[in-house]
């Protein structure tokens, strides 16, 4: 990873993005974060790589849905590149492939957009430790620390769960959703996570009133329609 300024502890972030009052927002975001400084914005994936490669910047807060060059084409070209910033996506692209390549590419998280500042400051301090953890040239001891220097890439937070759920069965059924393309039923979702069927409804209906699910009732057969949660 490139180093950072001597003259200064902030970490410096380049923020791209095609919309200029998006990249100014982003600009006033990033700068809220004690340890983190803007020190550039480019509007298009030509500029962000040329700005990107010359120095000077730590980490790019790269928008996918960039004009001239994809901004998957610059997360691929940093990821190959000597001594490179890494790359945070923060775009409104949704598409499961678009995720899938960018964490190939090295992106260190993946934003959706529109930005709220609490959840860029969670994943920016959760790089900063990272960073801080990540320095020197050490070989590390055991597995042991390399999983604890991982693990410092995630944000501390967990979403607050109503009474009764948990965390480690609302990741399965998150799984299991993510797996089934045409979504669940309830019954199905029982059976794929083990769960009773109340139980794991409760956790589906989370995931809708979260944003996350959505329900897509099945019409043509005889009776009444299963309810099927598709994962969004």
């Amino acid at each position: 990873m490139p180093a950072a300024d001597p003259r200064s502890a902030d970490l410096r972030v380049l923020v791209a993005h095609a919309r200029p009052a998006t990249a100014r927002e982003h600009r006033l975001l990033v700068d809220r974060v004690p340890g983190f400084r803007t020190v550039g914005l480019a509007g298009d994936g030509d500029a962000a790589l040329a700005r990107a490669v010359r120095g000077g910047v730590d980490l790019v807060l790269l928008d996918l849905a960039l004009p001239g060059r994809p901004g998957l084409d610059v997360c691929r070209a940093l990821h190959h590149a000597r001594g490179a910033p890494d790359v945070l996506v923060a775009t409104a692209v949704r598409d499961r492939a678009a995720v899938r390549a960018a964490v190939r590419f090295g992106a260190v998280h993946y934003l959706v957009t529109p930005l709220r500042f609490a959840a860029l400051r969670e994943h920016l301090d959760a790089y900063a430790a990272y960073r801080a953890a990540a320095a020197g040239r050490r070989v590390v001891a055991d597995q042991g620390e390399v999983d604890a220097l991982v693990a410092t890439l995630r944000p501390p937070g967990r979403e607050h769960l109503p009474k009764g759920l948990g965390a480690e069965s609302l990741d399965r059924v998150r799984a299991a959703l993510a797996a089934a393309p045409d979504g669940l039923t309830a019954d199905e979702a029982a059976v794929v996570t083990g769960l009773s069927r109340v139980t794991a409804r409760r956790y589906l209906e989370h995931l809708v009133a979260r944003g996350a699910s959505r329900r897509a009732p099945r019409y043509g057969g005889p009776g009444r329609p299963p309810l099927r949660y598709v994962g969004t």
